[in-house]
């Protein structure tokens, strides 16, 4: 395996605001350090904010597809294929238009689907950032299930920083429920009720859980706020990480979810250290390496490789949902030092990463595919664009590779 890509992070301190600015610096907003171009890494935070989840008594985390969705598993067993859609940060705050395109967009892949006699997706997996901005129970109608009251699959998520925080901005109101409290009544209650007429609550086991599907484990991870698994001096999510990995069947993809990305070239957030570091320990600890890493918190598509060895690892980031319902909230990509975009296959500050494809001007959606006669994994991104023109049934970017 290749020298480390995050331990430059291990023991160092964000880049002081003084550093002077060059035109081989990417310029941040007020309070942010600087990170050259090229870099998808940002400085770790010298206070990262932890909110402890709230306890469990379950020693098991791990939720069999046949088991909560007996029949779709059924299918999948006999079309040899699994399909299903994802996507992060879709709480409609600014209004639930352009996440209710969104939504349209995938249940008319089911439908083209089930007309064509081909295999349909078969869940929705979100990719954190439900409801915005604390992730409140009583969002959960305007911004979750009215927009989604189209989409007739079932709905899976992981919590965004959005849904774990309790007080985001000075203008929030007061916020009268403890961290998680939305998400774990409307995806991780203990019996599946109707807490809105549209569809019912979820029953996973917890905030960070294991979905054991027939051709794919995929772990899903809790990021908390600011993009850390544990508190610092702790590791009780990635002692549980490890020993999700290690005990994945070797027959199936494994696809790990987290919603704050290991990388990203935007101008406004940048990767998340740690997570890269977590992800990484694991590798080391159980010699597999991921058949692909999803995740959203930056309001834009961008799809990374990395180089493993003979691996070609991709690291995607779905995060254009909904949140962002103009061009102007997407999260831009940074540009070259002629100010052009990037070309597709740039060669970041990373050796072994590379930024394929992105786009931060229009929102979209991903359809994942899972063949177990072929034994790939592939990742479609369509684009559901802001003016109403209808979505192309042709994906804006795609990659297969083989698990």
């Amino acid at each position: 395996m290749p020298a480390h890509p995050f331990s430059r992070f291990l023991r160092t301190k964000p880049i002081p605001p003084q550093v002077p600015v060059s035109a081989a610096r990417v310029r941040w907003p007020f309070g942010k350090a600087l990170r050259p171009l090229g870099d998808p890494v940002s400085p770790p935070k010298a206070h990262a904010r932890f909110i402890p989840p709230p306890p469990t008594s379950l020693n098991n985390l791990t939720l069999p597809m046949d088991v909560v969705l007996p029949d779709e598993a059924k299918v999948v067993l006999d079309e040899q294929m699994l399909v299903f859609h994802s996507v992060g940060d879709t709480g409609g705050i600014h209004g639930e238009e352009v996440e209710k395109a969104i939504s349209d967009a995938m249940e008319a892949q089911l439908e083209a689907a089930q007309a064509a006699q081909k295999p349909m997706p078969a869940f929705y997996y979100h990719l954190g950032d439900v409801v915005y901005f604390n992730g409140l129970s009583t969002d959960y109608d305007a911004q979750f299930y009215e927009p989604y009251q189209g989409y007739h699959g079932p709905i899976f998520a992981i919590a965004g920083n959005h849904d774990g925080d309790t007080h985001t901005r000075p203008t929030d109101p007061v916020d009268n429920e403890p961290s998680l409290y939305g998400f774990m009544r409307n995806f991780c209650d203990t019996t599946s009720i109707f807490d809105s007429a549209h569809r019912p609550t979820m029953t996973q086991p917890y905030v960070y859980w294991t979905f054991d599907t027939p051709f794919a484990t995929i772990i899903g991870l809790y990021s908390n706020v600011d993009g850390t698994l544990d508190a610092r001096g702790t590791n009780e999510q990635q002692s549980w990480f490890e020993t999700q990995v290690g005990a994945a069947a070797k027959d199936k993809a494994l696809i790990v979810a987290v919603h704050h990305p290991p990388y990203s070239l935007d101008t406004t957030h940048g990767g998340y250290p740690d997570i890269g570091i977590a992800i990484d320990r694991v590798i080391d600890a159980t010699g597999r390496i991921p058949t692909a890493v999803l995740s959203g918190h930056i309001h834009s598509y961008q799809r990374f490789e990395r180089s493993l060895g003979r691996a070609k690892l991709p690291y995607i980031v779905a995060g254009a949902g909904g949140y962002a319902n103009n061009v102007k909230l997407t999260h831009k990509i940074e540009k070259g030092q002629n100010g052009k975009p990037l070309a597709k296959g740039f060669q970041t500050t990373l050796p072994d990463v590379k930024l394929m494809a992105y786009n931060d001007q229009e929102p979209g959606f991903l359809r994942i595919t899972i063949d177990a006669k072929a034994k790939t994994f592939t990742s479609e991104y369509f684009l559901v664009p802001f003016d109403g023109t209808p979505p192309s049934a042709e994906a804006e970017d795609s990659v297969t590779v083989p698990w």
